[in-house]
């Protein structure tokens, strides 16, 4: 052994040692603090990671007697029915066709509504307005759909009363599959566009008034004020928000698509989260719907990963 690295090696235990006496000093100065934050690790170790184990299911005939490593293995039986199903394009592409249709619609109108908001000037206008847009984030999804289902009811409906007043034939909005993907997405807009705003408006916040006070001596107006310097400002925040939206481009809102779900519009509603509960929980095959929400997974975290990697590639701003 060479006995020159032994006062080397020595020194670097005795730092190594050092330093991990400075660590616990300050978790014991400061221990409320990382109490605070092992309160959101332990739920996401709980509540995310662990049930991660249940997706053996998607790989067995599982069955609740012998338990998930009792059961026999199936390979990728249950994936291959899905892929064969005749139903698997009709439900990938309603999914596909709500999530680039919410995609496209939602993300920019809090970006647009914040913009807005920011260049008013009246005070108790700019709270009003605030207030309007991001009361209805707090109603509840049954609320929200029992309310989209009474406007546009054929006879009681709000919508079919003013169609009728100028002229025109009732319509069952929610019985015609086109209508579907129009009804979900705005009211989905309508629902969380103010509470979407509160974010860009916080960052817009943080500008530099001085910026503004120059371009007003460069004689700029409003819309180059927003293009030049609003946008550029709040720039990271927008892609880190489009890769967290991105991320979860399949993952649409359970709860409000079966809830407005029924039997004339099942072609144009039907997605991989309503199939699986349908398959999984009223069905009881559970290893065929495991491997149906394991393939939604799986895409959620391709697109993420993708999303992620062009946003490095082309602005200085990424999730990592």
């Amino acid at each position: 052994m060479d006995t020159n690295r032994l006062p080397l090696q020595k020194n670097k235990s005795y730092l190594s040692n050092q330093l991990t006496k400075i660590k616990l000093k300050q978790i014991k100065r400061h221990w409320q603090l990382y109490l605070i934050v092992m309160l959101p690790l332990l739920y996401l170790l709980i509540f995310k990671y662990i049930p991660m184990y249940g997706a053996l299911i998607a790989f067995k005939d599982f069955n609740a007697v012998d338990g998930i490593l009792g059961s026999p293995w199936a390979g990728w039986k249950h994936f291959e029915a899905f892929f064969t199903a005749p139903n698997f394009w009709p439900i990938v592409n309603n999914t596909l066709l709500l999530g680039v249709y919410g995609l496209l619609v939602g993300f920019p109108a809090p970006i647009i509504l914040a913009l807005a908001l920011n260049e008013i000037r009246n005070g108790i206008f700019k709270k009003s307005v605030q207030m309007i847009t991001f009361a209805p984030y707090f109603i509840s999804t049954v609320v929200v759909v029992s309310m989209i289902i009474l406007f546009t009811s054929p006879r009681l409906g709000i919508f079919n009363h003013l169609f009728e007043f100028m002229g025109f034939q009732q319509v069952d909005f929610m019985g015609i599959p086109q209508y579907f993907s129009h009804i979900f997405v705005w009211s989905d807009v309508w629902q969380n566009v103010g509470y979407g705003a509160v974010i860009y408006l916080a960052a817009l916040s943080g500008v530099n008034p001085q910026l503004y006070e120059a371009a007003r001596v460069d004689g700029a107006t409003r819309l180059q004020k927003i293009i030049h310097i609003d946008l550029p400002s709040i720039m990271p925040t927008v892609v880190i928000l489009l890769i967290l939206n991105v991320g979860q481009f399949m993952k649409l809102g359970f709860e409000k698509i079966y809830l407005m779900q029924n039997n004339l519009n099942l072609s144009a509603s039907e997605v991989l989260q309503t199939y699986v509960f349908k398959v999984g929980i009223e069905g009881a095959n559970f290893s065929f719907a495991s491997a149906v929400g394991l393939f939604n997974s799986v895409i959620n975290l391709i697109l993420l990963l993708l999303a992620n990697y062009l946003a490095k590639r082309v602005s200085e701003s990424s999730l990592w």
